[in-house]
């Protein structure tokens, strides 16, 4: 039999029994679909992640001093009261590391607090993330502003009470207004805006336009980095490769300035992107691994389910099998006949289950912040594991089929 009569064959069972052909494929259906939509979910999350959280919270090549790792899992009671424990970083931590580091850097102070803003014209917005930073941050962060200026290392270092606001922030507080030069109060602090950014959209949920920026030296500290105290100094390498060479000579510069001896465990942290990320990407290996096992579940019955269908198939067309092979098939063309019908009948249902996958993908990307991010491959996959189910599932009914005897099928009723 050639190959397009069988597909035809498979094709027209389909059209003319839908709803046996469609329950027939509904584990392929459901396995594909699920595949789809779990790896677009999760290469959309690992897309998003790397690309936006990274550079929005910790920045491009970057190394941040801390008084502890962003995410302490898997800890004893005893390791986190020591953690506890530790010294506060301050201002003059990040002024040692700026006097001493010898390879080129960008250095800033950054701490930051929630907290309500009012305009001069009496309007207000809540919620606001307040954040007190060296004027190097806008450069790290990747801030680009739309209206005014950012404020300068000048006015960092001597605490002038100017504020650069975010896009939602300034429309939500100067509407239909032109915010530079305008007064802006923090929990009664009067600062002067002297500059917007540019629109930058929300991470995980959260609105990134809806934030201030002032230099950590300014009025502010009283309620960002309390007794001198600030959250993080966050070193850029100007050189991508010299990043490592610059997380080790920052340690080595901190346990110099805490005086610990090379046998004691440091009393701070210090994180790059890569490092803050290797949480993500142990549960993403998870993920992946899983992956197969559950998609592999749904797979196997639907292969027994066409597998039955197809033998039923073979039951109803025994007097036509019989008659082919009076007219002269070989086993071989009976074979190939059911393989091809079943491996047809799989690959259709494999192409739904994209389809499905692919839509339930759009509409996640469209009501969250996740990308839907398919590669082709999983696409590819996807068709390929119909195919080799229906192959699989075909071959005990086509093996029933050959095996038939001419005589027998022909008297069968």
């Amino acid at each position: 039999m050639h190959l397009w009569e069988g597909v035809a064959l498979a094709f027209q069972q389909i059209t003319t029994e839908k709803l046996k052909s469609f329950f027939s494929l509904l584990g392929v259906i459901l396995g594909v679909m699920f595949l789809i939509v779990v790896v677009t979910v999760v290469e959309g999350l690992d897309r998003y992640v790397r690309e936006d959280f990274t550079s929005q919270i910790f920045g491009v090549n970057t190394v941040t001093l801390q008084r502890s790792q962003s995410l302490n899992v898997n800890l004893t009671r005893e390791q986190r009261r020591a953690r506890a424990r530790r010294p506060q970083l301050r201002f003059e931590d990040g002024d040692i590391i700026r006097e001493r580091l010898t390879l080129p850097a960008r250095i800033a102070i950054e701490s930051s607090t929630s907290t309500s803003v009012v305009g001069d014209n009496g309007r207000t917005a809540s919620g606001v993330r307040l954040t007190a930073a060296s004027a190097e941050i806008f450069e790290i962060r990747d801030l680009d502003i739309a209206s005014g200026r950012a404020f300068s290392p000048q006015e960092a270092q001597a605490g002038t009470p100017v504020v650069v606001i975010g896009f939602e922030t300034a429309d939500r507080v100067f509407e239909g207004l032109e915010p530079i030069g305008r007064s802006l109060r923090m929990r009664g602090f009067p600062y002067r805006v002297i500059g917007v950014l540019e629109e930058q959209g929300s991470l995980f949920g959260q609105s990134l336009d809806n934030q201030v920026f002032v230099p950590a030296r300014s009025p502010a500290r009283a309620i960002t980095a309390p007794r001198g105290n600030i959250e993080s100094v966050i070193i850029q390498a100007v050189n991508p490769d010299q990043l490592r060479d610059i997380q080790l000579e920052v340690e080595g510069i901190m346990r110099v300035r805490r005086q610990l001896r090379p046998t004691e465990e440091a009393d701070f942290a210090l994180e790059t992107a890569d490092e803050a990320i290797s949480f993500w990407d142990n549960i993403s290996r998870i993920l992946f691994l899983a992956l197969p096992m559950l998609v592999s579940i749904s797979l196997v019955v639907g292969g027994i389910v066409i597998m039955n269908i197809m033998l039923v198939s073979v039951m109803e067309r025994t007097r036509e099998i019989g008659v082919r092979k009076a007219l002269g098939a070989r086993r071989r063309d009976i074979l190939t006949q059911v393989l091809i019908e079943s491996a047809t009948l799989s690959t259709v249902g494999a192409a739904f289950g994209v389809g499905a996958g692919l839509g339930i993908a759009k509409a996640v990307a469209a009501v969250s912040v996740i990308p839907a991010a398919v590669a082709p491959r999983w696409i590819v996959l996807g068709v390929l594991l119909g195919l080799s189910v229906g192959v699989i599932a075909g071959v005990y009914p086509a093996s029933q089929a050959s095996k038939l005897n001419p005589v027998d099928a022909l008297r069968y009723e």
